[in-house]
């Protein structure tokens, strides 16, 4: 446990109030129109949603979880955190394509990639699949919260659950959007200076940069300095074959849309940009910082382990970076600290509030319950669904405890067979509907048996994360491609009208005949 003085104290009630003030300050913009409830408006300069990606994808579980793959891996785990690259690549392809269709999320975009009742079922599944993704989020998001007052004041982990989500809540019910993405480009700055100075004084504390070395060398753990320590191409904890998988991940992924449980945040600003190049920049921008911000993270987990060896298990060393800095850091800078903590936790339960709201309202309710809603109808539907998202996140975060564990399922497994079929919708025209949404319903089935159910009664093994990646494509590839092949193509003027409004990368020769031939594009047919 720690103690505040009133130093600390002042810090945190001037945080606290300044960001529920975003609530009040905005909320005038935020009840002009659903647009600006959900994407302020479409009006922001890339550096606005630039930094609220950063914002959004540094939260209070993101430290424990690259905490748990550095201290168990050294700076190889790093990787793990590379993911996060495909951004690089998206910011210059998906990005673009998607800001072009002017969807407010990814159930409407597929809408507009897909025609017919297969659109309709998949854009149904989608807004139901985001609704309940956005829960999950926000509840281990909250339980790490939970985590971290249970070690810093004693606290049951559901009082961290619960009241700092209420608190955010506040100002996400009031201006929507607005208070999120003005609260983000606030949290991401605050947030940005405490884990470089924190990490700093982590590492100054453990000895300074040759001090580290030094201490490592003499317990024998040298390679842990290593990115590229690897432990034989198949056999070990680090293969090659993983990293491999790793870097094909990040790379490829970035021509697809949802190929990252990332993405979807980012797609909401992406449309909140003013421009195609904004949205760009933002994408590219957000990234950068993250990946920055990662290397600070990992250099302060190392000099935790140098003072720390040996820890065992998971829930202890996942809260390396969070004890090198409290334990560490100068009397009166605490609460400066946790309001830091407190900000980029504020970012991530605002974002998805706000981003799991769309799927409810626009894609649920506006969609397929009241078409003719007024403005201010769908504002008020807005707030509803936010509150119903919130009090689901609290049922999901009472059932997480290791977080390592849950975040890992998701990023890799819930997402691994459905991970080609993102990219395949994006570049290939004959790509219909119904593979797509047969590969949905596969990859669930076939992620639950290969990762849980099978390995359980032991009629398999339980395989690396890597290998459970590979074997999920490929089983749920024998189901999609048949699919979509025994099946009929999307209707050629509805993909016609898609190719002339977002231009999309790939393979779409006839399709763009087509939009030539109905004069919705101009050039020549070649």
């Amino acid at each position: 446990m720690i103690h505040f003085s009133p130093l600390d104290w002042m810090w945190l009630v001037l945080y606290l109030v300044l960001m529920t003030g975003c609530g009040l300050i905005f909320y005038r913009l935020g009840k002009r129109s659903e647009a600006d409830f959900f994407l302020a408006g479409r009006g922001l300069p890339w550096w606005i949603p630039g930094i609220s990606v950063y914002a959004t994808h540094t939260a209070t579980d993101t430290p424990i979880w690259v905490s748990g793959v550095i201290y168990k891996y050294g700076l190889r785990g790093l990787w793990y955190t590379f993911f996060s690259a495909w951004c690089a690549v998206a910011a210059f392809v998906s990005a673009r394509i998607f800001r072009r269709s002017l969807a407010y999320s990814q159930a409407e975009w597929q809408s507009l990639r897909y025609s017919g009742l297969g659109a309709e079922l998949l854009r149904g599944w989608m807004s139901g699949w985001g609704s309940f993704l956005n829960m999950f989020i926000l509840g281990w998001v909250s339980m790490a919260m939970g985590k971290l007052c249970n070690y810093l004041f004693g606290w049951d982990n559901w009082i961290g659950l619960i009241i700092p989500s209420l608190i955010v809540a506040l100002y996400v019910l009031s201006a929507g959007y607005w208070g999120v993405v003005m609260a983000d480009f606030q949290q991401g700055i605050i947030a940005f200076f405490l884990i470089v100075f924190a990490s700093i004084w982590g590492v100054r504390v453990a000895g300074g940069p040759a001090g580290i070395i030094s201490k490592l060398e003499a317990l024998g753990e040298s390679w842990r300095l290593n990115p590229f320590h690897f432990s034989g191409f198949f056999s070990g904890d680090f293969p090659v074959a993983w990293f491999l998988t790793m870097i094909f991940i990040a790379i490829l992924g970035g021509f697809g849309m949802g190929t990252s449980i990332d993405w979807y945040a980012e797609a909401q600003r992406i449309q909140s940009s003013k421009t195609v190049r904004d949205a760009a920049y933002s994408i590219w921008w957000g990234t950068a910082l993250t990946l920055t911000r990662n290397s600070f993270w990992a250099a302060a987990i190392i000099a935790f382990f140098v003072l720390y060896p040996g820890i065992t298990e998971a829930q202890q060393y996942e809260m390396a970076w969070y004890r090198i800095a409290f334990e560490h850091i100068p009397s009166g800078m605490m609460g400066f600290l946790f309001a830091g903590i407190i900000a980029i936790h504020f970012s991530t339960i605002s974002t998805h509030l706000n981003l799991g709201a769309v799927y409810l309202t626009r894609d649920i309710f506006h969609h397929y319950i009241k078409p003719e809603a007024s403005e201010k109808t769908l504002v008020f539907a807005g707030r509803v669904a936010t509150a119903i998202l919130l009090l689901g996140s609290f049922i999901y975060g009472l059932m997480m405890e290791e977080i390592t564990r849950w975040l890992i399922f998701a990023l890799w497994i819930m997402g691994a067979g459905m991970w080609l079929p993102n990219i395949l919708q994006v570049v290939w025209w004959r790509f219909n509907s119904w593979g797509y949404l047969s590969a949905w319903i596969a990859n669930l089935g076939f992620s639950w048996l290969i990762v849980w159910i099978l390995p359980a009664f032991k009629l398999i093994p339980e395989l690396p994360d890597y290998l459970q990646f590979w074997v999920l494509m490929v089983l749920t590839a024998f189901v999609y491609i048949p699919v979509t092949l025994l099946t009929p193509p999307e209707d050629k003027t509805h993909l016609a009208k898609y190719y002339a409004m977002t231009r999309p990368l790939g393979w779409w020769k006839p399709i763009k005949l087509e939009a030539l031939r109905l004069g919705l594009i101009q050039g020549e047919a070649k």
